[in-house]
């Protein structure tokens, strides 16, 4: 099917090429060679290949109500670095037909396609290429909006997994009503929505074929507070372990997620409050797992503050939503959450300043769900809102000060606790506190400096580290950057080194050129909230994009 599907896109897109349609695309690549430095040696299954890319081509082409469009990928001669071994050698990623008709208010796809319902707890398929992320779905997908209040879309087909498709079939169906739109509110604006997504899995020993998805929620907003509320409810599935099913042991699991907000001149505050039990759902359960989130359908992200220092982001909070009687780490899910605060002070005042002082507070805290666990017998039942093990906790303070027109500068200290037992089912626990001072000072002509020093006291695993960073910029078009982090506190003396990169890049226009040597530190990289392992390494590296 998956190949019929090819043959007729390609007769279309042939027809396409000879008609007056508009082109847009873009391509991108990203190469790497490693080296063994002394310090940093590869792992032995990854340095068998050490010359590795992944390039991404991407065309587009509008005809009237008509938009077709493919991705053709290469992981040639290997991919990156822990990426999926699903994404090997050349194909064609994606490709998709849509019609789109603005006087009817429809839209429909055939080919891949990318959604979300609601905040993505029950379906959520997306594309990050830093993360090796790329589970679009290959089917039929219809979105109505007929009747303005009302939107719904439907959708049926399989995730992608590398250049080839998963076993499970993804049927969906989602509601969104704006009530105020119906009652023609001004102070007050409602809406409510509801999903149904039902996964159909045929794995070699699993009893249970379908598993049904349930969302519910509201919004509402009025003057400066908003808020809104979803549920997600998930039906019992047989217990996976090592990629086997056991249909002795059957579990369902849910979701709750509230998120507040009020907002008001120079005042900002967010809360994120949500309770997640046995809530990991994936399209293809005996794929890798969290390993490569290959097949994931739900979207469960950490809701902790998401930071751009390299400190800061070595103690970084994974969501815990799978169940495991693992002995190591027993759990079934987590409960906490973040707030947010934002103020900024008066400009021409003792503490703004001519230009103001702009001030970030962030608090989190993560706990697993308390309970009674039988690893022998596989049972547990998990207390409703009683919190468990702390898994961890975060705060951080920041303060942005404009002192001229071309200089800024900013101060955060960050503290978390870590529990790698829960969070990487390892071993260590760790208090660690983080210094950033980062300033930016801009210059005639385009031309720009920035640096920033770091520090973080740990009192266990990596210890102590000291780092900075800078990048200048000489115009529009070039810039060079370098950057070391040193784990000076390690208590290896092996393992004291410093991840260093050094680089330019170059930048007219549409298109961009980077070249970089230098160390990557190992562990977890995370974008959004959702994480990959990364191992350390050494060597060269070039990024190129263009977009036209």
């Amino acid at each position: 099917m998956y190949v019929k599907s090819v043959t007729i896109f390609f007769i279309f897109l042939l027809n396409i090429l000879f008609s007056k349609a508009q082109l847009s695309g873009s391509i991108e690549s990203n190469s790497a060679l490693f080296v063994n430095d002394g310090k940093i040696v590869l792992a032995s299954n990854e340095a068998t290949q050490k010359l590795r890319n992944n390039t991404y081509l991407r065309l587009d082409y509008k005809l009237k109500k008509f938009s077709v469009g493919i991705q053709a990928e290469s992981y040639s001669p290997k991919a990156l670095l822990n990426y999926s071994p699903d994404f090997k050698n050349a194909g064609l990623g994606t490709f998709y037909l849509q019609y789109n008709n603005d006087s009817l208010r429809i839209n429909a796809t055939i080919g891949h396609f990318y959604e979300q319902f609601g905040n993505g707890l029950v379906l959520r398929t997306w594309e990050d290429r830093q993360l090796g992320i790329a589970n679009s779905i290959m089917g039929v997908q219809v979105k109505i909006n007929t009747y303005k209040p009302l939107q719904l879309t439907a959708l049926h087909g399989k995730q992608r997994n590398g250049f080839s498709l998963t076993n499970g079939t993804i049927t969906g169906i989602n509601a969104e009503l704006n009530i105020s739109e119906i009652t023609k509110s001004s102070k007050w604006q409602y809406s409510i929505g509801g999903s149904l997504v039902n996964r159909n899995e045929h794995l070699i020993g699993l009893n249970k074929k379908n598993i049904l998805l349930t969302s519910t929620r509201i919004s509402i907003k009025k003057g400066l507070f908003y808020t809104d509320f979803e549920y997600a409810f998930k039906q019992a599935e047989p217990l996976i372990e090592n990629g086997i099913p056991n249909n002795n042991f059957s579990f369902d699991g849910d979701v709750y997620l509230l998120n507040l907000g009020f907002s008001k001149q120079r005042l900002g505050v967010n809360l994120n409050v949500r309770r997640t039990e046995n809530f990991t759902v994936y399209s293809q359960q005996n794929v890798y797992g969290n390993a490569f989130n290959a097949g994931i359908l739900s979207y469960v992200p950490a809701l902790t503050k998401q930071f751009d220092y390299s400190l800061t982001n070595i103690y970084v909070y994974m969501a815990q939503s799978r169940l495991t009687f693992n002995p190591i780490a027993t759990k079934a899910g987590e409960i906490g959450g973040q707030i947010d605060l934002f103020y900024k002070i008066k400009p021409k005042t003792f503490l703004g300043g001519k230009y103001g002082t702009q001030i970030s507070i962030n608090a989190s805290k993560w706990n697993g769900l308390s309970g009674r666990y039988n690893t022998t017998q596989r049972k547990y039942k998990a207390n409703f809102l009683q919190a468990g093990t702390l898994n961890y906790h975060e705060w951080s303070v920041e303060i942005r000060k404009k002192w001229s027109k071309s200089y800024v500068n900013s101060f955060t200290i960050t503290n978390q606790f870590y529990d790698a037992v829960q969070i990487e089912e390892t071993f260590g626990h760790v208090n660690a506190t983080t210094f950033v001072f980062d300033q930016t000072i801009d210059l005639p002509k385009q031309k720009s400096i920035r640096f920033d020093i770091q520090h973080q006291w740990a009192n266990a695993i990596h210890k102590n580290w000291i780092a900075a960073s800078t990048e200048i910029n000489f115009s529009s078009k070039w810039t060079v950057f370098a950057t070391d982090l040193y784990n000076y506190g390690n208590d290896n003396t092996a393992r004291k080194i410093h991840y260093y990169v050094a680089g330019f890049a170059f930048k007219p226009n549409a298109f961009r050129l980077q070249l970089s040597y230098g160390r990557q530190r190992g562990g977890l990289q995370c974008i959004g909230g959702i994480c990959r392992f990364v191992s350390e390494n050494a060597g060269f590296s070039m990024q190129l994009n263009y977009s036209f």
